[in-house]
């Protein structure tokens, strides 16, 4: 299963409000795997945030700049979208609504949409099910701000027993000392080529 990890409109791109360094500059990394999953009819799953606008599901860190009039990632914005880069040819918009309930949105030949609520995209979500239930026991891991939502969301598939791939040249904000802590717990690293000659 390859998760995409909050790569949209407002953590990306240029003068977006929460704009992340790094992200727009591996997009297109990440839409060559994409297409690569697709075209083995692979699974995937976008992974996003949702700040509703009076910050009652917004982490406390962020919630009061959100209660101030802070447009992120809000709700049937242009803004909570994924980047376009990483759309599929069936792309729909979010629906907020199923997304805010827990539910999964498909948006292409076994490919999701699913909201979390905090940095982990197990944290309070069905993901851990999800994937049981379609026998699934390995989960790659690309996208946005490697030091909060990718790295929290890894240990928590680690903990979960996953099988876990980072590819760390299509995910923003990598560090080296973060390559080795993921590693330390087991987490497979490595870059878009590695991979792509695995899936191709």
């Amino acid at each position: 299963m390859l998760i995409t990890i909050d790569t949209q409109n407002d953590f990306t791109l240029p003068n977006a409000p929460a704009r992340i360094e790094g992200t727009a500059e591996v997009l297109p990394r990440m839409k060559s795997l994409l297409e690569a999953y697709r075209a083995q009819g692979l699974p995937i799953i976008h992974v996003i945030r949702l700040y509703k606008e009076d910050g009652s599901n917004v982490d406390i860190c962020r919630r009061e700049v959100i209660e101030q009039g802070a447009k992120i990632v809000a709700p049937n914005t242009i803004g909570a979208e994924l980047v376009s880069a990483i759309h599929s040819s069936n792309y729909s918009l979010l629906d907020a609504d199923k997304l805010l309930n827990g539910e999964f949105q498909l948006v292409g030949e076994n490919e999701w949409i699913m909201y979390k609520s905090r940095w982990g995209a197990f944290y309070k979500t069905s993901l851990e099910w999800f994937l049981q239930e379609r026998n699934i026991d390995t989960t790659v891991f690309i996208g946005c701000n490697f030091p909060n939502c990718p790295r929290t969301s890894m240990y928590e598939a680690s903990e979960r027993d996953f099988r876990v791939v980072m590819v760390a040249d299509s995910m923003s904000q990598v560090y080296e000392k973060g390559i080795q802590e993921m590693k330390n717990i087991g987490v497979h690293v490595c870059n878009a080529e590695e991979l792509m000659s695995d899936i191709i």
